[in-house]
């Protein structure tokens, strides 16, 4: 199975020009690792004023964060839980603009601990070894939809 662009436009809401990432290079049950070049694209959604400010590095993590549930639910046999970016802490942020590094970035995305109701995932954009952004980001998660009573869920 190719983890591509196609493959992750099918498994998180982003589509179009919003999603921004280009393939999994990589993923385990606790870590993923993705490449892009979307951020050199004058069409990127994120652009403002013809930059791209480092701080939309954030919506590149939390998309391969969405991307590694995707992967982790599929594995499992289960149905992928919609959740939400509640929260970034720590983030830090090495260059202005993203938009000026002609190279590929990789996205990477580390589970460090959750529940069923919140995760909570430490992320880094990085081009040549150099780490370009970095933080932490909290996902919360819908609760899984009720099933009546008697009822299977479907599979």
């Amino acid at each position: 199975m190719q983890l591509n662009r196609q493959w992750i436009a099918a498994h998180i809401p982003h589509q179009g020009a919003m999603c921004l990432l280009d393939e999994v290079l990589d993923w385990s049950a606790s870590e993923i690792r993705c490449r892009t070049r979307s951020h050199c694209l004058a069409d990127n959604p994120l652009r403002t004023g013809e930059r791209l400010r480092a701080l939309c590095g954030i919506e590149y993590a939390a998309q391969a964060i969405a991307v590694h549930g995707a992967l982790i639910t599929e594995a499992g046999g289960n149905a992928p839980r919609p959740g939400m970016l509640a929260g970034v802490r720590n983030v830090e942020l090495e260059v202005e603009r993203l938009d000026d590094i002609n190279a590929d970035l990789i996205v990477r995305g580390v589970r460090l601990g959750g529940d069923s109701t919140a995760l909570l995932y430490g992320f880094s954009l990085s081009w040549d070894l150099r780490e370009l952004v970095a933080g932490r980001a909290t996902i919360l998660l819908r609760a899984p939809a009720a099933i009546p009573a008697g009822a299977t869920r479907p599979r």
